[in-house]
């Protein structure tokens, strides 16, 4: 699938550090002003923030107000609205609208409002997000809005408050959920899925070229893929053994969890073939080596391999960041 067949991105941060860096913001915590930690320090243990507050209708942009200057203690926070939605559940994906402000005299340095484009990165589980920042948004419902500071040790000396608005949720999908498609080429390869919707696959005869072949097997009903999109997965792929049998190489199935990872992060076969696939989808790519491997042999690939893989696409964060 990747460069090493189990490339992770680790973006499911906190959500304010997630939208930090996808706005060129220095890291949460940052000694040096870089971006090359994902994790927002942990100088705090969750100090409740004075001073901070929010008018305005729930759910949309607040109006952020504190006096200035303002000392920014790192992860600490500040419930500035409680929402009127849903409660957040476990293991949603949480998308969040956000505005953060200078401490020092109030002005906007950035807003994800105006453009309508929240950050959808957030699971919402501990496993990915600084216990600091889960505790706080656990019990919190949609439309709430929760400050939190951040002290950046940069060279600018950058302290802010930034502002996250919870505007919705999703639950995640485990497997492919659209409608089957009917008029798969009978040549294809064969697939076949277990009660859990892990595939087999059975070679059918078929005889591959050396072009690219994108066949989906379930149309999902979600957001089209664009390349540079960063996306959850299932997946198995194969390449020919020796006894013109299909040998499996790589599968998430066998992990028992879903893969992460950036469409510009992976093969060509794999980026131009999702690309323009909707989430809920299940696609049989077959990639020729000039879109795979070529001559460069892999552990379980032998060089100049055709590869074939079983995707389903479970959900899509949107655009990778040049940060990331």
């Amino acid at each position: 699938m990747s460069n090493n067949h189990s490339r992770k991105l680790g973006r499911v941060l906190a959500a304010v550090c997630a939208i930090a860096l996808s706005f060129g913001m220095a890291a949460c915590g940052s000694n040096n002003g870089n971006n090359s930690s994902n994790k927002p320090s942990s100088s705090s243990d969750g100090t409740q923030m004075a001073g901070v507050k929010a008018t305005g209708t729930l759910g949309q942009k607040p109006k952020i107000t504190f006096h200035t200057p303002m000392t920014v203690v790192n992860n600490s926070y500040a419930v500035l609205q409680k929402g009127n939605g849903a409660a957040l559940g476990k293991d949603n994906h949480i998308c969040v609208q956000a505005v953060a402000l200078n401490a020092k005299d109030g002005s906007e340095m950035m807003s994800t409002w105006e453009k309508n484009t929240p950050d959808c990165s957030m699971v919402m589980n501990a496993e990915g997000i600084n216990k600091t920042y889960y505790d706080v948004l656990k019990d919190q419902k949609i439309n709430s809005t929760v400050a939190f500071g951040i002290n950046d040790h940069n060279k600018a000396s950058t302290s802010y408050i930034m502002a996250l608005t919870l505007v919705s949720q999703s639950k995640p999908i485990t497997r492919a959920e659209g409608d089957k498609v009917t008029d798969v080429p009978a040549n294809l390869p064969k697939v076949t899925l277990d009660e859990k919707g892990a595939p087999a696959i059975d070679f059918n005869g078929y005889k591959p070229g050396n072009d690219l072949v994108v066949q989906p097997l379930i149309k999902g009903k979600g957001k089209k893929l664009a390349e540079t999109d960063t996306i959850d997965a299932q997946y198995t792929g194969w390449v020919m053994g020796e006894d013109g049998k299909p040998s499996k190489f790589d599968s998430s199935w066998d992990r028992g969890k879903p893969a992460n990872f950036p469409l510009q992060g992976v093969v060509a076969g794999w980026r131009q073939g999702l690309a323009g696939q909707t989430v809920g989808s299940q696609v049989l790519l077959v990639i020729p080596p000039a879109l795979g491997y070529g001559n460069q042999a892999q552990a379980k690939i032998p060089a100049n391999s055709t590869l074939y893989f079983v995707v389903d696409i479970l959900y899509d964060y949107g655009q990778t960041q040049s940060q990331q």
